[in-house]
């Protein structure tokens, strides 16, 4: 295995287990009683704060409105629309595992519209791998939806926030962004920090609850969550094409179980062990043959690292 290729690996593993944390401290959130916007707000205030410092210390030019309204609707889809319905899900009563579950139909939906929009051509066994990894995605979870209480409605919230990251994962593909990884992170903080403020305060939920255990999920998912899994989302996106990413994301339901089981001690079922080993021989029939992976080093439109 050449550097590239392994690097690609280690991207796709980083990518799996840091985009399954964030239903970690979905759960971790409401179990202190936070609210989704207060949770998400403060989370994506801090980091904004946080960035624009960063930016400012490396003096990191940020480009001009029409980049700005470019990673404002990409940060639209991707983070406020498709963040604020799952973690309203799973404050709804939808299992962690369960919301990743619909999050994980993604790939069926961009490897549907890839073809015509992105040249990303899907081979018969691409569409085989897809298949046998939603078939272990939903054995993992085959237990959760008849052992839930959560209102038949609150599971159309994590569906629509699917629908809305699917949407802006195409979305970036076709764009083709030309902002580094670092500016293009910083600028959809930015606008994410505004509109979920806003909208928590707009709404009266701005105050976090007095519970040391809300700012541990805020830490939780500014460093994971954002910092690692979304870095790792957009720059793979850019880099391997939006076929491959959702396709990893098949990986996060099995992944958040362990996640849970680490995290509250809820223990892996035998359903869960074979879902997991099902959902990863899908993934690899994937990544073997897929036209549109490439690597870092050999994709054109890979974005460039930040200096």
């Amino acid at each position: 295995m050449d550097l590239g290729r392994r690097g690609g690996v280690l991207a796709g593993a980083a990518l799996v287990v840091l985009w399954s944390s964030g239903f970690v401290g979905a759960e971790l959130g409401v179990r202190a009683g936070g609210s989704p916007l207060a949770l998400l707000g403060w989370r994506f205030a801090l980091l904004a704060a946080a960035l624009l410092v960063v930016a400012a210390v490396r003096r990191m030019p940020l480009p001009g409105w029409r980049a700005w309204a470019r990673q404002g609707l990409l940060a639209l889809l991707c983070q406020v629309a498709y963040l604020l319905l799952v973690f309203e899900g799973v404050a709804h009563g939808v299992h962690g595992g369960t919301a990743a579950l619909i999050a994980a139909l993604q790939p069926l939906l961009v490897a549907t519209v890839a073809g015509r929009l992105l040249g990303e051509r899907s081979t018969p066994q691409t569409w085989i791998g897809m298949a046998v990894g939603l078939a272990g995605v939903a054995v993992v979870v085959s237990g959760d939806v008849a052992a839930s209480t959560a209102p038949a409605y609150a599971y159309l919230l994590p569906t629509a926030g699917m629908l809305c990251l699917a949407s802006g994962t195409v979305l970036t593909r076709r764009l083709r962004p030309p902002e580094s990884l670092m500016q293009s992170v910083t600028m959809q903080a930015v606008v994410t920090a505004v509109a979920l403020m806003g909208a928590a305060a707009l709404t009266g939920q701005a105050a976090p609850p007095a519970n040391g255990g809300f700012w541990v999920a805020v830490l939780w998912l500014i460093v994971l969550t954002s910092l690692g899994g979304y870095g790792m989302y957009t720059y793979l996106t850019r880099t391997r094409g939006a076929t491959v990413v959702s396709t990893l994301l098949y990986l996060t339901p099995p992944t958040t179980m362990l996640w849970v089981f680490v995290m509250f001690g809820e223990p892996v079922t035998l359903l869960g062990l074979v879902g997991l080993a099902i959902t990863a021989v899908g993934v690899l029939l994937v990544l073997r043959r897929l036209p549109g992976a490439t690597s870092p080093a050999a994709d054109p439109d890979a974005a460039p690292s930040p200096s």
